[in-house]
């Protein structure tokens, strides 16, 4: 098994170790600055479905509804709706004064126009289209949607805070082509993206929004309630080097690390730094790791293949490397095993299946053996610049040539890999064959926003899978007319899933944020979100 790198002989060393970068931060300073765990090369929230294009977009887009820690979709930019004819008319009244980032005002068409491109995009949202009769504006302030059969998880799509999620954009960039990217990022949220110091690579700017008005009622708890923006400017700054990180959030000179290596830990938790830096995890839901194999092109096209792989899978080893074997308050191990096609405290989680991960090399090998693979050719594409991504590929490529594939190991940084995947081309053209990464266990509740179980082909997330059977029973949880209903189409949906394998769940983790113990208001739950935070 592949370990986590050891980025130090002794934890305590690092600060004299490793040179800090500059950014001077006066006590009392209403500057944010903040680490994520990716760089940000698309700033189109709805073509870019990685996690770091949601965070970015929830600072600079506001939502119709928010979402609170018990997922109950909650309005926000909505003063609220009404229901007619039996579920299938609905009327949205926005709330007054709501301001876009250049001074033009929000208005129904926008809604409309951005729940389109969304929807072209989206899971959810494409569900929401193939039941739209007519959707329009009715006056500046409230537009409506007729439906041609109910649809009663409206606000749940309207909220969702999985990828990608609904943010209201002026009419003009939500007209754009929703497979073209947008250069620009105009919303009504409470902060405003300073384009001009955009850096790809580097450094991302934001400045609070002086026309952001906050809702008046609510209690603030994940995307819903008042939004107040505390900080003056958040910066994004680009630390893909652990050891540059961990510097900076000890000297102060950041104060924000979203996700923080294992092995650095012990040093936040017990070493020189524990007195000023507070390590936790805000993301209940945990984290979900998935090899995604290309359906279209050899090896996986196979479905022998991919059970072969299903077979092979020890989900432990894949955690470990990710995020070690020691805990932090709260959690003695932030490891999980057993994972299926749902997230395993959620209301579709099911034990159907799960005997088809069998941790079992040589059966692996028999079985590719039979399906005549042995030896064949796979381009593997790796993120290093994701410590949990490659930590994750790293074990898989040992994995993959010990069951007897030809590993070919494309490493580069995560904004190559998700220009790549979008290939459809063979191997011998640019293609590839898989990859690793991660989802929230939201993004894999129940079937609406789980956009990696779906398999309608050419219109599926990058993978491409073909199953129509699997199409069928999420259909069925979509109009099943009770809960039993509901989890026996999301029972079927991962049988079938271990069957057909549209990608190979590899474990589960709970990823602690570190942050400077000066910082309070922290909200919990999922993306990180900058409202309601101050410091002192």
């Amino acid at each position: 098994m592949i370990q986590r790198r050891t980025l130090l002989g002794g934890a305590a060393a690092l600060p004299a170790a490793f040179a800090a970068p500059a950014l001077a931060q006066p006590a009392g300073s209403r500057v944010l600055r903040y680490v994520p765990h990716a760089n940000l090369p698309n700033i189109d929230p709805f073509t870019n479905t990685a996690f770091v294009a949601r965070d970015h977009a929830f600072l600079v887009f506001d939502q119709l509804y928010g979402m609170n820690e018990r997922f109950e979709p909650q309005p926000q930019m909505a003063e609220g709706h009404v229901t007619e004819d039996d579920g299938k008319l609905w009327r949205f009244t926005l709330r007054e004064n709501l301001k876009f980032h250049d001074g033009s005002p929000v208005r129904g068409r926008d809604c409309v126009a951005s729940i389109r491109r969304w929807g072209r995009r989206d899971a959810f949202g494409q569900e929401l289209l193939a039941r739209v009769a007519d959707m329009k504006e009715e006056s500046d302030r409230v537009f409506s949607i007729r439906l041609n059969r109910p649809f009663p998880r409206m606000l749940e799509a309207f909220s969702k805070v999985t990828t990608s999620c609904l943010f209201i954009m002026p009419e003009r960039l939500a007209n754009v082509d929703p497979f073209t990217n947008l250069t620009e990022a105009v919303g009504s949220g409470p902060f405003r993206f300073v384009q001009n110091e955009w850096v790809p690579g580097s450094r991302l700017a934001y400045t609070r929004n002086l026309d952001y008005v906050p809702r008046q009622d609510g209690t603030p708890s994940m995307t819903a309630g008042p939004k107040v923006a505390h900080f003056d400017r958040v910066e994004w700054h680009i630390m893909p080097d652990a050891a540059t990180a961990s510097a900076a959030l000890q000297s102060g000179e950041i104060d924000w690390w979203e996700q923080p290596t294992a092995d650095l830990f012990p040093l936040f938790l017990r070493g020189a730094g524990a007195r000023n830096i507070k390590v936790e995890v805000i993301n209940n839901s945990g984290l979900i790791g998935i090899f995604r194999p290309n359906h279209l092109v050899a090896p996986f096209n196979n479905p022998a293949v991919r059970r072969a792989v299903l077979t092979a899978v020890n989900q432990m080893d894949f955690m470990t490397a990710v995020i070690g074997s020691s805990g932090v308050e709260g959690y003695n191990d932030l490891r999980r095993e057993g994972i299926g096609y749902f997230a395993p405290d959620s209301p579709s989680a099911s034990n159907v299946g799960l005997d088809k991960l069998k941790k079992d090399i040589a059966a692996a090998r028999r079985e590719l053996e039979a399906a005549g693979a042995m030896g064949a050719r796979m381009v593997l594409m790796n993120a290093t610049d994701l410590a949990s991504i490659n930590a994750a590929t790293l074990v898989g490529a040992d994995l993959f040539r010990r069951m007897g594939f030809n590993v070919d190991l494309v490493s580069t940084d995560w904004g190559t890999v998700v220009a790549r995947r979008a290939s459809k081309n063979p191997l011998d053209q640019g293609g590839w064959s898989g990859f690793f990464t991660f989802w929230s266990g939201v993004d894999h509740w129940n079937p609406a926003s789980h956009a990696a179980i779906r398999g309608h082909g050419d219109n599926a997330w990058p993978g491409w899978p073909n199953i129509p059977a699997m199409e069928q029973q999420r259909n069925a949880w979509f109009d099943a007319s009770d809960e039993a209903s509901a989890k026996a189409a999301t029972t079927e949906m991962q049988r079938i899933a271990f069957e057909e394998v549209p990608y190979v769940p590899v474990g589960m983790y709970y990823q602690p944020t570190a942050y400077r113990r000066n910082l309070s208001g922290m909200l919990k739950g999922q993306p990180p979100l900058f409202w309601n935070l101050r410091r002192g």
